[in-house]
């Protein structure tokens, strides 16, 4: 089953207006392509600290009320920090409060700062913990992490594989911390791009069957001949790059980034028509009794079929999850044929 997670977006759950729960409220009821597929409610960072409890009770009140129509995951963002135990028992706390209140509604919880693989354990137990305490079933609310401090990456391979017991669900890459942790310098206002580290990140991910989001894209808006404007070129460079080495999705920070990542990771029209036209060809071929298939020149064995199942399935899970965005994308005749498709190598 292919777990959709092309957009991980966070909406600080309180903010200083008249409404507090205006991001949060918006991200809920997003449409079309400004719908994430993992709407991460931030408690953290994203909220001022006068605001954490009135963040936990927003999320507390609005979840239950929209996550029926919501077509993606919710994913609340506590606090945490393997260096301090106060922000432990306050995310703890909030771990507590999200599984009692809201804990039929969220898929899991978001987990930011962790170190070393006893520092993951320690947040596998508190959501351990709050689900046996409120009745939920054994497993049925995930953790994420955010991979963003120097002791969680010299773990990283011993922490992927906590996914092993199902629980641990997601690594997420956090730059600015690890830069700051490791005292690295924003050299003309741009930071390390650490392109090995999110290879590294994508790699381990796949061994243990998670899934994987790089880092937020934060130079939002340029300014040229005083002028101001979206950035969109510098995000989509960097959604391209991250899809390219196999991250299954994206951090947005906005809803305008949203409509990028999810586009961005989603097969086009031409892809989609080309797999699921050797497919068709593929399986017609077999039906015939044929032994070895060419197709466009190219020998197709078990390997390259998984590759064009990959792009149909993919579909196929974006169309379960936001019809509106695959009938928008896609020619009804196509996403029809990818829907009825046979994608079982035989």
């Amino acid at each position: 089953m292919t777990r959709l997670c092309r957009t991980f977006q966070t909406a600080p759950a309180a903010v200083p207006k008249e409404d507090s729960a205006k991001y949060l409220k918006s991200g809920l009821t997003a449409e079309g392509f400004q719908s994430p597929d993992w709407l991460v409610p931030d408690i953290e960072d994203g909220t001022a600290p006068n605001m954490k409890a009135e963040a936990v009770e927003n999320v507390a009140d609005l979840v239950p009320e929209h996550a029926p129509d919501f077509g993606g995951e919710i994913w609340p963002r506590v606090e945490w920090s393997y260096a301090d135990s106060g922000f432990r028992e306050r995310g703890s706390d909030q771990i507590r409060t999200l599984v009692d209140e809201a804990g039929d509604h969220i898929d899991g919880v978001v987990v930011p700062k962790v170190g070393r693989l006893a520092d993951v354990e320690r947040a596998l137990s508190a959501v351990a913990d709050a689900e046996r305490e409120f009745g939920h079933d054994d497993g049925s609310i995930g953790l994420s992490i955010i991979v963003e401090t120097a002791r969680a990456w010299s773990d990283l391979r011993e922490i992927a594989m906590l996914g092993e017991d199902g629980r641990l669900t997601g690594l997420i890459f956090g730059p600015v911390d690890y830069t700051a942790e490791l005292g690295g310098r924003a050299m003309d206002g741009e930071r390390p791009r650490w392109d090995a580290m999110l290879e590294h990140l994508s790699n381990e991910a796949s061994a243990s069957d998670l899934v994987c989001v790089g880092g937020p894209f934060d130079r939002l808006f340029h300014e040229r001949a005083g002028v101001t404007y979206f950035n969109a070129p510098g995000y989509a460079d960097q959604v391209t790059y991250e899809a390219k080495i196999g991250i299954d999705g994206s951090w947005s920070l906005h809803p305008k980034q949203t409509v990028q990542a999810n586009r961005i990771h989603m097969p086009t029209s031409e892809e989609l028509e080309r797999d699921v036209s050797k497919i068709e060809r593929f399986n017609d071929a077999k039906a015939e009794g044929t032994g070895a298939v060419v197709l466009d020149g190219q020998m197709v064995d078990e390997a390259t079929f998984k590759n064009f199942a990959n792009t149909v399935e993919d579909v196929r899970a974006i169309d379960d999850a936001h019809p509106q965005q695959t009938s928008e994308f896609y020619d009804d005749e196509l996403l029809e044929r990818a829907r009825e498709l046979d994608v079982g190598f035989a």
